[in-house]
Formats: structure tokens, sequence, C-alpha cells
């Protein structure tokens, strides 16, 4: 509802020293004020910390420190209120409750941020970024996510909205006003020409946003071989913590295991899966099956030979399978005698006895994803599937707009595919949505957001 004030605890409830409790609206101060007993908050100026107390009538509930923030230099463009009180899960429902006794309403999921790009001080790529920079679990995330923060991704799909609107408005002025000798006029070469370029950078946004995908979401690294070929031992020592189960027993591994570790400042998610023979257990089975899903479906896999036992025919197989996957090979087990048929292959070798060969294999995946350099670059991708899906869409409509102009279609009926290209990007800033995407995109954020 338009108008009326919201609150909600912004950080994570349980016991810690500081909670906050969060209020937007028309009535915040007013409201806060009520329960606050210090000074008069009404009179107080903008952005100061008043200490005092939460009342209820006689009863005092805690001391505080309560943040007064007056429209429009705020967070959600709103009169804002945060109330400091001690963590503890009692008294700061209790806060809560009294709020909402006093006539506030209970904020929705992200309805904080939602309000801020509603009153135009964010668009839809900042407000993404910031349950982005909450999210985030590497050093790499967070400087993505503050640098669509910073509104460098929304310039940059602005830019483009630019251009089309350019385009567009000069083929209507060459519809409209044919008479007039001193208009550019605009040939189907010099169309072709203008929509080229920009599909053109849309897609070298679009293969720089690969690295945007690997920064939020991580690397999956499958570990495959056959049965105890020591997949197990190589997640275990990688993550110095004993994840799988080990044992002498093949097929020990019949369900995924993964486990987490950051190199470089990326995320990395390896995927020990079940050892990949033919079997005539059930179970079993089903965790080849799985393992096979995996190897399709994983960014990098790393498949780990047994260096003291000679090579299968079914581990040429799955070296032919994954020749043409970004892989490596790791030789495990060179504590032991190596088997000759070893050094015709490039792969890595190590043990996890001495550990050696394990910086190696790591060196491997950076220089793979070439992770030594993501810190000096300028972390402006397209970081989720939805930025990524308009783009892509918008880039569609460019080349439905090129195929038809090859084709002898007249420029005018081709400018609804570049109208088409335009809202398409400005979904991605929010210049253009509807209310069913924002309600959907906002329900994701976490409360007090």
């Amino acid at each position: 509802m338009e108008g009326d004030t919201i609150c909600a605890i912004s950080t994570a409830l349980g016991i810690g020293g500081i909670a906050i409790i969060r209020v937007s609206g028309p009535k915040a101060i007013e409201t806060v004020s009520e329960v606050f007993r210090g000074k008069d908050l009404k009179n107080v100026e903008s952005h100061t910390i008043n200490y005092g107390k939460i009342v209820l009538g006689s009863d005092v509930i805690d001391e505080c420190l309560v943040s007064v923030m007056r429209s429009p230099k705020t967070y959600t463009t709103e009169d804002i209120v945060e109330i400091n009180i001690h963590g503890g899960i009692a008294t700061t429902n209790r806060v809560l409750e009294i709020l909402l006794e006093k006539g506030l309403r209970l904020a929705e999921p992200g309805e904080f941020t939602k309000r801020a790009f509603l009153n135009g001080r964010i668009d839809l790529v900042q407000a993404e970024a910031v349950s982005d920079i909450i999210n985030a679990e590497t050093e790499s995330a967070r400087n993505m996510s503050i640098n669509q923060i910073g509104g460098t991704l929304s310039k940059i799909i602005r830019e483009f909205r630019e251009r089309l609107i350019g385009l567009e408005a000069n083929i209507e002025v060459n519809i409209d006003y044919p008479e007039y000798e001193d208009i550019e006029e605009m040939t189907v070469q010099k169309v072709n020409n203008v929509i080229s370029s920009i599909i053109r950078d849309f897609d070298k946004l679009i293969e720089e946003s690969k690295t945007g995908k690997i920064i939020k979401r991580g690397i999956d690294i499958a570990l495959i071989g056959r049965p105890n070929v020591g997949k197990s031992s190589v997640l275990n020592t990688l993550l110095e913590e004993n994840k799988a189960i080990v044992t002498d027993i093949e097929g020990t591994t019949r369900d995924i295991v993964e486990g987490r570790m950051v190199l470089k400042g990326t995320m990395v998610n390896f995927i020990d899966t079940a050892g990949i023979r033919k079997t005539d257990n059930i179970v079993e089975k089903i965790g080849v099956d799985r393992s096979l899903e995996r190897l399709n479906s994983a960014d990098f896999v790393i498949l780990i030979l047994d260096g003291s036992r000679d090579i299968t025919f079914d581990e040429y197989d799955l070296i032919k399978k994954i020749e043409n996957r970004p892989h490596l090979i790791f030789v495990n087990k060179n504590d032991l005698p190596l088997k000759e048929n070893f050094s015709k292959i490039k792969a890595v070798f190590g043990n996890t006895i001495t550990e050696s060969g394990l910086d190696a294999l790591k060196e491997a995946i950076c220089e793979a994803f070439s992770l030594d350099t993501l810190p000096k670059r300028d972390m402006t991708y397209l970081s989720n599937a939805r930025q990524l899906s308009l783009i892509t869409l918008a880039k569609k409509s460019l080349l439905a707009a090129h195929t038809a102009l090859s084709n002898g279609t007249p420029v005018d009926i081709v400018s609804a595919d570049i109208k088409k290209a335009r809202e398409y990007l400005g979904e991605i800033t929010g210049d253009t949505y509807s209310e069913e995407l924002i309600d959907e995109l906002f329900s994701k954020f976490c409360l007090g957001k």
C-alpha cells in the first residue's frame, strides 16, 4: 500500500551484540517518537544518532540508539528511523511488536529496496546488486556487486538504449519528413551498420559476463574416474577435512559428495562422484548415472587416474568423453611405482599421502579460469540469468532486423524489431517493467532489506 509506514528487523534474529529495527515511511519519526524516551525525535536534525530508551507506558523495554534520517536523502527516499537495541530474540521481537501495535505494517521481503527502486533512487540492476552483496561469499563477488551498485553496468545498458533510440528517431524522421534534403538518409546499409555495431557490443558483454557468472556462483568442478582411484582422498586433501568416506572397498562413494573452497578469491565447488564403471548393482548404477550427469553439467572436469595401475579401456573412454570439455587429468598415487603407459599422458602427477602435486592441481585450475587476473578486471558484468536472458532477447531482435533488411524488407518495417530490442534493455534496468516482475524479484530478498 502506497504511503504506509513499514518496519522490520534488519539484522539476523538471534543472540548478538546489536539488533537493528528499520522503519520507513511518512509516520516513521512520529511513531518511533511515541515509544522513545530521550530527545524529541521530531525536532532532532537529520542523520543524527540519539541515545534513549524504548518504553511502553512506564515499562522500559531496552536502552537504544536511534538514527533519524529525513527524506529525501535516505535509502528509500522516505523518512527512515533505525532503532539499535541489544541483540536478543525476546527484546528484538518485543520492540517490533510494539511498533506493529502502533499501526506500522511489517515490511515484505525486500520492500525497503523495492521502495528505493520505485522512488527512483536506484534502478533494477542496482537493486539486484544489493541482494548480491548480502549473499557474496568471496571478495571477487563483493567487488562485482559494489561495481553494479555504483551504476557502471546500468550506464552501459542505457548507452545501448540511447543508440537504439537514436536509430529509431532517424528512421522515423526519414519516414515522416522525406522532403527535407538536409536530413541524413537512413539507407539499409547505414541501418545495418549501426545494428551490427550494437550486436558486436552485445556479444562482447555477453562473453565477458561468463566471468561474472563464475564470480557470483563459483566454479563447479567434477572429480571423476573409476572406483578406488582416490577421488574422495583428493577431495578431502584439497578441502583439508574428511568430507568423503575413504575405504579400500571399490564403490564406497555411491552418491554425490560436495565440498567448497576459495581459490584466488573465487568459490570452487568440488564434486566427488561415484566411480564410473559397468555394474549390476542397482544402487551403484544410480550413482554412476549421476556421475555422468555431473560430468556433462560441470564447468570443469578433473579425471583422476591411479598411476600404479594400467589405464583401462573404460578410462580411455573417459579420456575421450572429456576431450572436448574444459578438463585436466590428475594422475594419483605417484608415491608408488608408475606404470609406463602414463608417460604419454599430459597430466598433473601427485598423491594424497605426501600431498605432492596438489598445489600444482590448484594452480592448473586457476590458470584454466584466469583467476589470477580477476581482481584486476573492471567487474562490469551481467551477473544473473534475468539480465543475460534479456540482453540475449535484445540481440535476437536486432539479428531479426538485420536479416529482414538483408532480405529486402523496408527500413520502416524493421523499426518494430529495433523497438523490441530497446524495450528488452529497459527491462534490465527497470526503465520498463511489469508489476509481476517487480513483485517476484523483490520477494527473493531477505526481510529488512
